[in-house]
């Protein structure tokens, strides 16, 4: 007898609820299909299902997103970073406390507490006709991070070799929801040929039809749910082997909407709108935004970011701000709206010579002018770059082009073998944008802190300003 067992999913949807109704659509004609068959299937989230960019991610912390998967019917999911990094640990401590489906993350661990009863290192299903199926969930190393927030993450392949040796001789076939990215998930399949599927995400990489590395296949359906996931394992009996898989990704814009789901999404997004409508100040003027010029609200944001770490020198580039504050009451739905990067502030101590080359690559054309995706970063553009704690001054060419004539601190020329405490925005501490920051050999991370915090305290201190006058 040859059996079908059927794993729809999907992974990174990052709060981009606008196509949630949609993927309804999908996954519920993909289970009804699949009961009219007489096959089992399940639904899988592969994590960073929450982002906090979103003002229902925003105003529950999370809870909304689950919610609106038990609404769906999911059967398992794993956590990604954002739903471990952006929530303060009570916060993911209790984020599935209702949640109708398994959480499976099998190398994350409370370092405050017990671990959170949701929290499974895996788990053993069994299909309609007897087929054990083990289930292994892994999220990214950010130790750095977790530590931080009060929780651990055990090396990965320890974690499997771990799982494995618990579920290998219990089980027929074994799947592994990796939050992982695409070149682990490539390096398990070649270590680890025992696991028959690999559904991935986190690197936001579509696989349209699965990919086989040694026996393992391997799949993701890229991000923000534009498209969504199915993977079929054929199980023969006679023989208690798999003996075929396949995996396909759908885009689903062409699919209708679920009526019941987009009601519940605008349910929800009117609850956010009411959470956040908390007034913080009210203002007579508009509070100007620009991302080419240093404004009055990003030299006080960048201020008082430098106050609260009690950092020498700070710098923030104005395209974390999007939007012009207007006349009128000022509440946090204004902030998170302006303000829904989900970055933290990072210290780190550079010598002089290196803060100039940050002040060197910072106020260039191309890099206030690039339009950068990720790091957490959800703007348009970078934008220039707004100091405190330096004086920079620059003259123009008649090219248009920027010349820093010099660079003072508290008056005095920087000393280029002086170190100085920097604070700035997280996203420079990854990638090449500013290597001075991102080699840094010590980061000292504020977390859960988001920048938008700092920038309500500057709006309150900046209200206060104003009353004085």
């Amino acid at each position: 007898m040859l059996e079908k067992i059927h794993f729809y999913y999907t992974n990174d949807l990052h709060s981009q609820f606008d196509r949630w109704s949609r993927v309804a659509t999908f996954m519920k004609m993909k289970r009804l299909e699949s009961e009219e068959r007489g096959e089992t299937s399940w639904v899988v989230d592969i994590g960073d299902h929450i982002d906090r960019v979103h003002p229902i991610s925003e105003a529950t912390m999370g809870k909304g997103n689950v919610e609106l998967m038990n609404l769906l019917g999911y059967d398992f999911a794993t956590i990604g970073n954002n739903e471990g990094l952006t929530l303060a640990y009570n916060d993911l401590y209790h984020l599935y406390d209702d949640a109708e489906f398994s959480v499976i993350c099998s190398n994350l661990e409370s370092l405050k507490a017990d671990n959170p009863r949701w929290l499974n290192r895996h788990q053993i299903v069994t299909s309609k006709h007897g087929v054990r199926v083990g289930i292994i969930g892994l999220t990214a190393q950010f130790n750095t991070y977790y530590n931080l927030l009060g929780w651990h993450l055990h090396p990965t392949f320890d974690t499997i070799e771990k799982q494995l040796a618990q579920i290998r001789e219990k089980t027929d076939v074994i799947v592994l929801l990796s939050h992982l990215g695409i070149h682990e998930d490539q390096r398990i399949a070649e270590h680890f040929p025992e696991i028959d599927v690999i559904i991935g995400g986190h690197t936001h990489h579509l696989i349209r039809k699965g990919e086989i590395v040694r026996n393992t296949l391997i799949t993701a359906a890229g991000k923000h749910c534009e498209y969504v996931g199915e993977v079929t394992i054929t199980y023969d009996h006679a023989a208690k082997k798999v003996v075929a898989k396949e995996a396909y990704t759908t885009e689903i814009e062409g699919l209708h909407r679920d009526l019941r789901t987009e009601q519940r999404v605008n349910e929800l997004t009117e609850q956010a709108d009411f959470i956040l409508s908390k007034r913080i100040i009210e203002v007579d003027e508009p509070i100007k935004v620009n991302w080419f010029k240093e404004t009055d609200i990003m030299r006080r944001f960048t201020e008082q970011l430098r106050r609260w770490t009690n950092a020498e020198i700070a710098f923030l580039n104005a395209g974390l701000l999007l939007d012009e504050f207007p006349p009128g009451e000022i509440t946090y739905r204004d902030v998170h709206r302006n303000c829904p990067h989900p970055i933290n502030p990072v210290v780190v101590n550079l010598l002089g010579k290196e803060v100039k080359e940050v002040v060197e690559i910072s106020l260039s054309k191309p890099f206030m002018e690039l339009k950068l995706k990720g790091f957490g970063f959800r703007g348009e553009i970078l934008g220039r770059m707004v100091f405190s704690g330096l004086d920079v001054h620059t003259t123009y060419l008649p090219d248009g082009t920027e010349i820093i004539e010099s660079i003072l601190h508290q008056n005095r020329k920087l000393e280029d073998d002086r170190t100085y405490r920097v604070v700035t925005a997280d996203t420079f501490a990854f990638g090449r944008l500013l290597p001075p920051i991102a080699l840094a050999k010590e980061k000292e991370l504020y977390l859960p802190e988001f920048l938008r915090e700092i920038l309500v305290y500057t709006l309150i201190q900046y209200g206060r300003s104003k009353e004085n006058l």
